[in-house]
């Protein structure tokens, strides 16, 4: 099979790319854990003829990668472009030892007030706005660590990151709470969340008590998950509150965690709109390949 061009999502743990059809449609996949923290500059190339080598055909065939691959520990490094601005565009041109690649690295977006950036997920935002262009308002993107973009116009005005996801990881894998919390989610997710909401400032007193509860009353390891992972949700959604408050709110994301922050969205009585995080990539990578594209 030879694609018309292709597409590619390339984090820091993991290589994901699509055979894209002159249509834009995908016409095969393909993935690898040959993410950018195991590999040398000298060896992206290598690791990405090894998964697309078959869908070449001998010209050169256009490849669009956005994520952790530009950035400067990357393949090559695709300067940051700050906002406000357009989320998609800029990509950088790579030179490449194969001839039969031609290849294009996305850049990251950067806010210098205050200090912040993106990579990979500008792409996101980026596929979500070609399809909803008339949207102002709110993108959430989950994840390790959460984006919080403020979209109008079709452009990114404003964004922060918040480290809930990495602080929930550290907490509930390497602090005293690992011997309290479980595996999998019980009840009590929705409360805690309206507890963190009601008083932010009180969340940090209300971590060991889950430590204490699971020695005093034996709370169940899968009550304690769900209420640490409600008392951080609720913290970061009260300090990012000015932004979805009263406005329109998208989540962006892999269904399991988007769908845990809507049910926190839903204490807050907001209801938001699901978009799924690999549909938008896809759909950035294309709007990123017409720009491209003679």
């Amino acid at each position: 099979m030879r694609a018309d061009w292709i597409a590619v999502d390339w984090g820091t743990s993991n290589l994901r790319a699509w055979a894209m059809g002159a249509d834009g449609s995908a016409l095969a996949e393909a993935s690898s854990g040959d993410g950018m923290a195991g590999l040398a500059r000298e060896a992206f190339e290598g690791a990405l003829l090894s998964l697309v080598g078959t869908w070449l055909g001998e010209d050169a065939t256009t490849v669009i990668a956005c994520g952790m691959v530009g950035s400067r520990q990357g393949w090559a490094e695709a300067p940051y472009r700050a906002v406000p601005c357009a989320p998609a565009g800029g990509a950088v041109r790579v030179e490449t030892r194969d001839p039969r690649l031609a290849m294009h690295i996305l850049p990251g977006l950067k806010q210098m007030d205050p200090p912040d950036v993106m990579r990979g997920e500008e792409t996101q935002v980026a596929g979500f706005l070609a399809c909803e262009p008339d949207f102002e308002g709110a993108l959430c993107l989950p994840g390790t660590h959460s984006k919080w973009v403020e979209a109008a116009g079709g452009r990114v005005a404003a964004f922060r990151t918040v480290m809930t996801g990495e602080i929930f990881a550290l907490l509930s894998k390497s602090s005293v709470l690992r011997h309290s919390v479980g595996a999998t989610m019980g009840a009590g997710f929705e409360a805690t969340v309206d507890e963190a909401l009601a008083a932010p400032e009180a969340v940090p007193a209300h971590l060991f008590a889950l430590r204490a509860g699971d020695l005093l009353s034996d709370v169940a390891p899968e009550d304690a998950r769900a209420r640490l992972s409600g008392l951080l949700i609720g913290a970061e959604l009260a300090a990012m509150a000015g932004r979805w408050r009263g406005r329109p709110v998208a989540l962006i994301g892999a269904s399991g965690l988007a769908a845990l922050y809507a049910r926190a969205l839903d204490v807050a009585g907001v209801s938001a709109h699901m978009a799924d995080g690999t549909a938008c990539t896809l759909d950035g990578l294309r709007a990123a390949h017409a720009e491209i594209a003679p």
